[in-house]
């Protein structure tokens, strides 16, 4: 079972720190390579490059009253839940389309309903 991720390139797992400015302000982030690699594909989708991106997704989770004391643990997430949207069919898998293109509303409506039936479902 575990051979498909033991022998995975290691580069994947292998950490990599970028500096960027957010709001004029000088910052480091360390994440592993897939991680960065998942970044650049979805900013990449709506025109953007990785610090563009890291930066509107900081700007908007701010706007959203979101702690971000672990930064890095928030993008962590989003990659992750970019690759679930995409396989749960609800984001596109063709890089061409942009996200924002997506109804991101229906999509959290349709992910909190099956979140619902995963909990009843644990509890019966």
């Amino acid at each position: 079972m575990c051979e498909l991720f033991i022998k995975a390139e290691a580069d994947l797992w292998q950490s990599r720190t970028r500096s960027l400015r957010i709001d004029g302000v000088a910052t480091s982030i360390r994440i592993e390579n897939a991680f960065w690699s998942t970044l650049e594909e979805i900013g990449a989708r709506d025109g953007m490059s990785v610090a563009q991106l890291i930066t509107r997704l900081w700007h908007e989770a701010m706007d959203a009253d979101h702690d971000l004391g672990n930064f890095t643990s928030f993008l962590r997430v989003c990659c992750m839940r970019y690759h679930a949207l995409i396989a749960a069919g609800e984001i596109a898998p063709d890089l061409s389309v942009p996200i924002a293109a997506h109804p991101a509303r229906e999509i959290l409506a349709r992910e909190a309903a099956r979140q619902r039936q995963t909990d009843l479902a644990r509890v019966n």
